[in-house]
């Protein structure tokens, strides 16, 4: 952190530095001074980076958005929201700001002397704000992907190894040309605490049935005995 007295339209050393910790030069100067200062340092909240936060906070929302939709066709809203929850979340841009090393340029108070997660999250933000008005939507766009486009990815594998029910969809699709669709055949126990039995049907095709605690949780078992009926598997939830 520091504290900056240097021309309007030229960046000190410092940030210098900055530029190539993040891969981007700036045009404009004074845009990188502006995503860096903190409200502690500036003479008013309007001149610090806040407002350049809630664009940030936009350009990155929809980047992210267009690479869910583009890269996971089969995903469902659903999917895709967690996904993108995720990857735009508080802690996945405090460690990015962590991995660009942002805390060293941030421009602070006298008084700040370390900078917490929702600190470092915020300047990220503002930073992705200063590139999208310095270079536009492409550079935004190319920035945000070499930062969390491996975040992405992660997050997604991991949702959709969990979601048993977008695997069927795909395979159901891929096989039958179709998509599943799921029968409530059983349920049981006292109404504060029912059991369902819950089966996957693909075209004229009842796979068996699994019990879940709630529907949804029924679904998903009865989506992977489905699965692993049609890959010739065991049953990992047998009904009966």
């Amino acid at each position: 952190m520091f504290e900056v007295a240097s021309a309007p339209g030229a960046l000190s050393a410092h940030l210098l530095k900055c530029q190539d910790a993040i891969g981007y030069v700036f045009h404009q100067p004074a845009l990188l001074r502006a995503a860096l200062t903190h409200a502690s340092s500036a003479d008013s909240r309007l001149a610090s980076n806040e407002r350049m936060e809630f664009l940030g906070d936009a350009v990155l929302g929809l980047v992210v958005c267009e690479r869910l939709y583009e890269r996971f066709p089969d995903f469902l809203e659903g999917d895709l929201t967690r996904i993108k929850s995720a990857v735009v979340s508080r802690r996945a841009c405090a460690a990015v700001s962590r991995r660009l090393g942002l805390e060293a340029y941030m421009i602070t108070g006298k008084g700040v002397s370390s900078v917490p997660a929702n600190m470092l999250a915020d300047v990220f933000e503002s930073l992705v704000c200063a590139i999208y008005l310095d270079g536009g939507l492409d550079a935004a766009r190319k920035f945000i992907l070499q930062n969390l486009g491996e975040e992405i990815d992660r997050v997604a594998e991991d949702t959709h190894a969990g979601n048993h029910k977008s695997v069927l969809q795909e395979l159901a699709q891929r096989e039958y040309g179709t998509t599943p669709n799921y029968h409530l055949m059983d349920e049981k126990g006292p109404d504060h605490s029912k059991c369902f039995k819950v089966a996957a049907t693909v075209g004229g095709l009842t796979f068996p049935g699994a019990w879940g605690r709630t529907k949804k949780e029924a679904e998903q078992k009865a989506a992977l005995n489905a699965i692993s009926y049609i890959n010739g598997g065991e049953l990992p939830f047998p009904a009966d």
